[in-house]
């Protein structure tokens, strides 16, 4: 027995978004959301994209999105990759669901409260090891919460999550793991398959249970995903390299200029040491960002000479000239291409 990842947008939506199964959706949303606690008992799972648009807002990437007990939404998103500006991104679409509830001419009292929980399979924030972190608005001195409490942010960051199999006691542990290390069981855990709603996820997620072009989309995905986090790694280890080398002649150039500021024997000494030092510093983060950025690219036109063939070195030069998250939303785009024609609409409405 063989399960998908959880982790995939295909995977994820299939198992948490299913209108046959909304038990799964309000188990998980109470242990991620309530620590286990039975605070949803009613779900209705919307299409995330199928709320009217307001023009000039750009286009909300979304897993999953439902209405639950007390008339609050709840958007969900797993994301593996840690792409530019994602923080930024969050924000947005949650901002952007609670602002569009409105119809013209409708009042501000028609606005519900919109829960935003995000799935991270990477660290996000360095300076906590708090595996599940709530935000809201309170005040900054005395940390009293804004009234009614109307856009909340929840993170889950799955590396945070160190327990085993025989160590899970909780709701949330036992859905943690199951996103977490579904792909690596060979039979339903006992520990899982004693929780109704992990177990019929489990099932949904059973590679024997799909059909032919799932599992093709499915793989294709996790494939996409590898080739991605290898960009990046290869992209880093070029930042390096060249950052290394940057920084070493920029350092060398100002620990002189400081050194004969200083004196020549001290400042020297002292000037090349401490240029050198800042130098890599910078050089490295120049170098990873540029690296990245590079590896990206290359990735992208292996894709899309996968998806529609080779493209003209004019469409090429246009590709290289985007911004970086101008990249990140192509790199989700194109796995949706079939045509020329679709990389070049996407590119013409992207650049304008």
């Amino acid at each position: 027995m063989r399960f998908i990842s959880p982790k995939t947008d295909f995977a994820f939506k299939k198992i948490f978004a299913s209108s046959e199964h909304p038990e799964i959706l309000i188990s998980f949303l109470n242990a991620m959301l309530y620590n286990g606690e039975p605070t949803i008992e009613e779900i209705e799972i919307i299409d995330p994209y199928s709320a009217g648009s307001v023009t000039g807002l750009k286009d909300t990437y979304l897993d999953v999105k439902a209405k639950i007990t007390g008339n609050k939404t709840v958007i969900v998103e797993m994301q593996v990759l840690n792409v530019a500006a994602f923080e930024k991104r969050v924000v947005y679409n949650a901002a952007k669901t609670y602002s569009t509830q409105l119809k013209a001419g409708e009042g501000y009292l028609r606005l519900k409260p919109v829960i935003a929980l995000t799935i991270t399979d990477f660290i996000l924030f360095e300076n906590t090891e708090k595996l599940i972190s709530h935000f809201e608005f309170t005040e900054t001195e005395e940390k009293f919460v804004y009234p009614n409490c109307e856009i909340k942010l929840v993170f889950v960051e799955l590396p945070k999550f160190k327990k085993e199999l025989n160590e899970l006691e909780t709701l949330p542990e036992k859905w943690i793991y199951f996103m977490k290390n579904a792909p690596s069981l060979e039979v339903v855990p006992e520990t899982l398959g004693s929780v109704e709603e992990i177990n019929t996820a489990m099932g949904i997620a059973n590679r024997a249970n799909l059909t032919l072009d799932e599992l093709n989309d499915v793989d294709k995905r996790e494939m996409f995903i590898q080739d991605q986090l290898g960009s990046v790694t290869k992209g880093i280890e070029i930042g390096i390299q060249r950052g290394i080398q940057q920084g070493i002649q920029q350092g060398i150039q100002q620990g002189i200029q400081q050194g004969i500021q200083q004196g020549i024997e001290q400042g020297i000494e002292q000037g090349i040491e401490q240029g050198i030092e800042q130098g890599i510093e910078q050089g490295i983060e120049q170098g990873i960002e540029r690296g990245r950025i590079e590896g990206e690219i290359g990735l992208i036109m292996r894709q899309i000479v996968r998806r529609v063939g080779d493209v003209t070195l004019e469409v090429q030069t246009r590709i290289q000239g985007l911004s970086a998250e101008q990249l990140d939303d192509l790199g989700e785009a194109l796995l949706d291409f079939r045509s020329q024609e679709d990389l070049l609409a996407w590119l013409d409405s992207a650049v304008g």
